[in-house]
């Protein structure tokens, strides 16, 4: 039998799809998949443990034995109606045209050769290698194979991404002070605002005299007054970090990201927050994901877990000790952050420490949240449960991950389908507020 089918195209997936996406297949519509056997080994490593890796390992297993059959090696089965089919390809020799350009060690090698040669023997339809890894997407490139990455989940235009506030102007100046005045609150329609806002939008309003910060509200579709507020000690600086601090502190909107480049306060003021409103919340919880940069692995650093997980979690406690230090050590406020350290509720954790929890009643920080899949963000956010707050941070322009990049991280992802929501807040950070040096490395280096 031939091993392609007759029409459509043939998408031959790598171990890193399947470990992005567990349900890949089913994003493919009419098309037929090839899964090739090297990619199931591989898969075999990562069924056991408690990562979204590891989930994703044995989601697609179980998806595959559901559909297993005598055919699943030969010729394929249907995934589903309007769907094509899946089969599982056998290992072959080398192609002649890769024998001698590509080692036989490397299983991403073998997956190229597989997708190789079904594409040699196809006459009739386009074979695609689908891969997260873009040095193998340029060695299929360089043989003359189609590859490309997995979309399904990317933001459209990252350029044209929700940035949470605007700038209207010129505003009439009597609509300003009449924003300044009780109720607090003006039609959309004064302000010069035409389209109906999205919900928690924020607005910078302002002409050559007077100008005010808003935030729309959908219940009552009006703009209401923005104010200056600290947090713990901590003040904005600017009109993005008010607009953050009013959207961390309001205990009515339970979901929050604020990205924004280095530097913008995104992590201080989370945190800032979070200890304003302690006494709403059970527990504050500060996780970020472990995500080892170039080639140290945690695995290969001295010490027990503590000392391996240490380096990661250290800006959180540096954040913590810059909201901590700003008070003498006799200071009730400096005591109260040591004592719910020491009670647990304040609590500083890898990511991977907090999955499989059902969090009530939780001030749940996650930082650098750009090195998340977007499945991961949706694990994390259905563990939510009665009054938490999930609030999420990071650079979508800095991402560490090795298959993630600013239009397929799940911070983008999030904002993105997130917007419009009523339980939903968005603010994006763009002045950084750590030094000149540190804002000129930051836009020009």
């Amino acid at each position: 039998m031939s091993d392609v089918a007759s029409c459509g195209k043939v998408f031959v997936l790598d171990t890193n799809v399947i470990l992005h996406d567990s349900s890949c297949i089913y994003q493919f519509d009419e098309h037929d998949i090839v899964v090739p056997i090297t990619v199931l080994e591989e898969l075999d490593q990562f069924k056991k443990g408690n990562e979204a890796l590891n989930f994703h390992a044995r989601e697609f297993a179980r998806a595959l034995d559901s559909l297993s059959g005598d055919r699943i090696f030969n010729g394929g089965l249907r995934i589903g109606p309007g769907k094509g089919k899946i089969r599982i390809q056998l290992e072959k020799a080398f192609h002649k045209d890769l024998v001698h350009s590509f080692h036989p060690d490397k299983p991403d090698h073998h997956i190229l050769n597989t997708a190789y040669r079904i594409a040699h023997l196809s006459t009739s339809k386009e074979v695609i290698l689908v891969t997260k890894d873009v040095n193998l997407r340029m060695k299929a490139k360089a043989v003359g194979l189609l590859s490309q990455d997995y979309t399904t989940d990317h933001v459209k235009d990252v350029s044209a991404l929700y940035r949470g506030h605007s700038l209207r102007e010129p505003v009439p100046s009597e609509v300003i002070h009449r924003l300044c005045q009780a109720p607090f609150e003006v039609c959309g329609g004064d302000a010069g605002i035409e389209a109906r806002p999205v919900p928690h939008q924020y607005f910078i309003l302002r002409n050559s005299k007077d100008s005010a910060l808003a935030r729309y509200d959908a219940d009552s579709d009006r703009l209401q007054r923005v104010d200056k507020v600290d947090a713990y000690g901590i003040t904005p600086h600017n009109a993005e970090q008010t607009f953050a601090l009013n959207a961390l502190l309001d205990v009515d909107i339970p979901l929050v990201t604020v990205s924004g480049k280095a530097g913008t306060g995104k992590t201080l003021l989370a945190l800032a927050a979070a200890l304003e409103r302690r006494k709403d919340y059970r527990q504050i919880l500060l996780a970020r994901p472990i995500v080892p940069l170039s080639n140290r692995d945690i695995g290969f650093l001295p010490g027990d877990i503590h000392s391996k997980l240490d380096p990661y979690m250290q800006p959180l406690y540096d954040n913590l000790n810059v909201i901590q230090n700003q008070y003498d050590r006799t200071d009730p406020r400096n005591r109260r952050i040591g004592k719910l350290l020491e009670e647990a509720k304040l609590v500083i954790e890898p990511l991977s420490y907090i999955r499989g929890r059902s969090l009530s009643q939780t001030y749940f920080i996650v930082d650098e949240a750009q090195n998340l899949t977007p499945h991961e963000v949706k694990t994390i956010i259905t563990r939510a449960g009665e009054g938490t707050k999930v609030v999420f941070t990071g650079d979508i322009f800095q991402i560490d991950h090795p298959y993630l990049d600013t239009e397929s991280n799940g911070l983008s992802h999030l904002i993105e389908k997130m917007q419009g929501q009523t339980l939903y807040a968005h603010v994006n950070l763009e002045k950084g507020e750590r030094s000149q040096l540190a804002e000129l490395a930051s836009n020009l280096l």
